[in-house]
């Protein structure tokens, strides 16, 4: 959890309880003022610092609370309140007693709701509460299958919740539940007799006024762009619910709920473009008997039925679908997902949400078997920024898995050209609309310079989806086998490669960015070990990794007979400055192995590089960035390649072999410990940093959009590998792409690729 606070000062160092440091006043930003409590001496004790478990509380920012379980749930919600739903934190109350009546006993008793959400405006008493909002601890995490209960089986849950909004009166309309696995939006509905609280869809923005609750998404005034945390909130309840619900194994769940996303995406453009009817909805009806039971609706299930069918016949020609691609799930599934997605705009949600929801549904669902270790979104950000693709430069993976890098590089070059240079400074929301307005953009760049390719079948369809995401287009993802293409192969994606020669034959491609698949258990065999040790014209290649190696008795290497099986990772290497012009740019994750092991097969592949390359640059990860983002326990290294020309390597047969600098650096914090636990930038004393900021919110009131800023606090993540856009200006710690720049910057003309660039 991002720990962003509001800005005011900590309680005093022997000060054990939150203590108010000051009051907001209408415009929300926090008075300055330092509390401090009453010594017996009779002088006030200084701020203290933060304890690990303690952390500012988001809607008040002047009490300090302990981080429990159910706290980090809370925080999440209330960030969410504001960023997606709009509501002004002022009018928020944590832990707000209620006194509730049993309805049995008559006995009273006093409640909290965990977040009450008040009248704007109006004083903080209970006639002016207007939403309720109980939040509980996330369950652990079961190993076996768990379900998610609908509304339904919630019962306990519901009434929870109805009866502190019956407490607060007739004007607590809405209720919301949630322990961060389950979720439940709940309206009251009046009646002449007894009040009904019956299941919503979702939540309307800010206070509400014009929201009809028997209605529709369209009653919602418009569907919202989701927030990041809600996104991948609603993604993840609808992977789990097929996966536990419907008993499909999880790589299965994920493809049943992508066809039903790409049903949602393909509704929208039909709504957007064509003025069609919307047919992705749940109305009050169906909601009203999921309430009762878990059948579902027909008649949502036949419209979802028909949206996919059609989605198929549109990509047909991309063949992104077969006969095999089936929408299977029941009308109790479909209904479940449908509710959850339908008020969300997925076109106007922020692309670098939808990158990070999409990237965190794939990578927790498809795993490939061979040797594919799906690199983690810190490294992948880093490479694209080290190597900083432009926007008429061909991007290609050869071993593209679920298009991490593709994305990436999608993201890079709309905030590198498109954004405003002030992006930072403006709200979630102000952003949101300027990377979704550069979708048409995006899809050309997309169509004419974004390129993958992987052996995997699946894979490859879930690069192309992930792309699609962002740009409505489908990507350019070919299922072939790289290390033979183009000479070789039979694979579907090697036809339609073959007509995209112009961007990604050897020898033409701008940027290459891969992740090859390691291990000596899966080496390359037979006729394609041939394809690196020879020219298509039949000569022999002057240079080739695929041999036996050893060493003379003078310590040099000695090339042997053709090799009979070659670890895949090396033959990357050579396949990947084959296949970038002179002058194009190479990122690799290699394994340590190949840069440190002393045999002479590695360091041919060390000689190799340096007799081709120059090599821009070395990054050692440690081993947490691959345990907690891809489940596996291995070192890595990022290097950095820029192709010789063949006047550069002329020269220097001519001249010997140039000593020039290389930017190395060894990343030893990541942002999280092996358990995925944030680390946080301590200061001398062993204490965490805090600084303050100000952050853009945007609010409705009265219906009306307001945009303020808000003082904030928040912790340092402690990441050598933060990348440029996710550093914002309180960030002063130098990390691997800030210390790279100003390498550039001092010896930039000692560089002979630099040199190379410049000409």
């Amino acid at each position: 959890m991002a720990e962003e606070q509001l800005g005011f000062d900590i309680p005093g160092e022997d000060e054990r309880k939150p203590v108010a440091s000051g009051k907001r006043g209408k415009s929300g930003k926090g008075a300055a003022g330092t509390v401090s409590r009453e010594a017996g001496s009779g002088e006030s004790a200084g701020p203290r610092k933060l304890q690990d478990d303690e952390v500012f509380d988001y809607i008040t920012g002047d009490k300090v609370v302990k981080l429990t379980e159910a706290e980090k749930v809370r925080q999440r919600i209330a960030r969410a309140l504001v960023r997606q739903y709009a509501i002004d934190p002022d009018d928020m109350v944590a832990d707000f007693p209620i006194p509730v009546v049993n309805a049995k006993t008559g006995r009273k008793s006093r409640r909290r709701a965990s977040i009450a959400i008040f009248e704007h405006d109006k004083p903080k008493e209970l006639q002016y509460i207007r939403r309720i909002v109980v939040t509980k601890p996330r369950p652990n995490d079961s190993r076996t299958v768990s379900k998610i209960r609908t509304f339904a089986h919630a019962k306990e849950q519901v009434d929870e919740v109805a009866d502190l909004m019956h407490a607060a009166g007739p004007d607590c309309v809405f209720g919301l539940w949630t322990d961060d696995k389950d979720l439940y939006f709940i309206r009251r509905a009046p009646s002449r007799f007894e009040d009904e609280y019956r299941a919503m869809a979702n939540w309307p923005r800010g206070d509400a006024t014009l929201f009809d609750a028997q209605g529709n998404a369209s009653s919602l005034a418009t569907m919202r762009r989701a927030d990041e945390t809600m996104l991948r909130f609603a993604f993840r309840r609808c992977h789990n619910y097929i996966h536990g619900n419907e008993g499909l194994p999880k790589d299965a769940a994920f493809w049943q709920f992508l066809y039903v996303l790409f049903a949602k995406l393909y509704d929208e453009r039909l709504v957007r473009e064509e003025g069609r009817e919307s047919r992705f909805y749940v109305d009050s009806d169906d909601l009203a008997e999921a309430a009762e039971n878990d059948t579902g609706s027909p008649a949502v299930a036949a419209r979802i039925t028909e949206l996919f069918a059609e989605v198929k016949e549109v990509y047909a020609k991309e063949k992104l679908f077969n006969e095999y691609d089936r929408l299977t799930l029941g009308p109790a599934a479909l209904t479940f997902i449908t509710s959850e997605l339908y008020t969300y705009s997925i076109h106007d949600t922020s692309l670098d949400a939808l990158g990070t929801a999409y990237q965190e549904l794939v990578g927790d669902n498809l795993r490939g078997d061979r040797g594919q270790y799906f690199t983690p979104n810190g490294a992948v950000r880093l490479m694209v920024e080290m190597l900083d693709p432009e926007l008429d430069q061909t991007v290609f993976d050869p071993c593209c898995g679920t298009g991490g890098f593709l994305r990436e590089s999608l993201l890079h070059v709309l905030h590198k050209k498109w954004m405003p240079k002030d992006e930072k400074s403006l709200s979630v929301q102000e952003r949101a609309r300027f990377e979704t307005k550069r979708r048409g953009d995006l899809a050309a760049y997309a169509k004419d310079r974004v390129y993958g390719a992987d052996f995997d079948p699946f894979l490859t369809r879930a690069a192309a989806f992930g792309v699609m995401m962002l740009t409505d287009i489908a990507g350019n993802t070919f299922q072939m086998d790289s290390l033979g293409f183009p000479r070789m192969g039979n694979l579907p994606g090697v036809e339609p490669a073959m007509k995209h020669l112009h961007r990604i034959a050897p020898g033409e491609v701008d940027v290459l960015l891969t992740n090859p698949p390691f291990g000596t258990d899966i080496p390359v065999t037979g006729p394609v070990l041939d394809l690196f040790r020879e020219e298509e014209s039949g000569e022999e290649k002057q240079k080739s990794i695929a041999y036996g190696w050893s060493r003379q008795e003078d310590g040099t290497l000695k090339r042997g007979k053709p090799a009979t099986s070659v670890a895949p990772e090396r033959l990357f290497v050579q396949k990947a400055v084959e296949w970038v012009k002179p002058g194009g740019r190479i990122g690799i994750v290699l394994p340590n192995g190949i840069l440190s092991n002393p045999g002479p097969d590695d360091e041919a592949v060390r000689q190799y590089i340096l007799d081709e390359c120059w090599v821009m640059a070395s990054v050692e990860l440690p081993v947490e960035i691959f345990v907690v983002g891809a489940g596996v326990n291995i070192l890595t290294t990022l290097l950095f390649l820029r192709k010789k020309t063949e006047q550069e390597k002329f020269e220097e047969r001519l001249h010997g072999d140039l000593d020039y600098p290389v930017f190395m650096a060894v990343a030893e914090k990541v942002g999280f410990d092996r358990r995925g636990n944030p680390l946080h930038v301590r200061d001398a004393r062993g204490d965490r940093v805090v600084q303050e900021y100000e952050e853009t919110d945007e609010i409705v009131v009265k219906n009306v959009l307001v945009e303020r800023r808000i003082k904030r606090r928040d912790f340092i993540i402690d990441n050598d590998l933060m990348s440029l856009r996710d550093r914002t200006e309180r960030h002063d710690r130098p990390s691997v792409i800030t210390e790279y720049h100003a390498f550039l910057e001092r010896h930039g003309h000692e560089l002979p690729w630099k040199k190379g660039e410049r000409a």
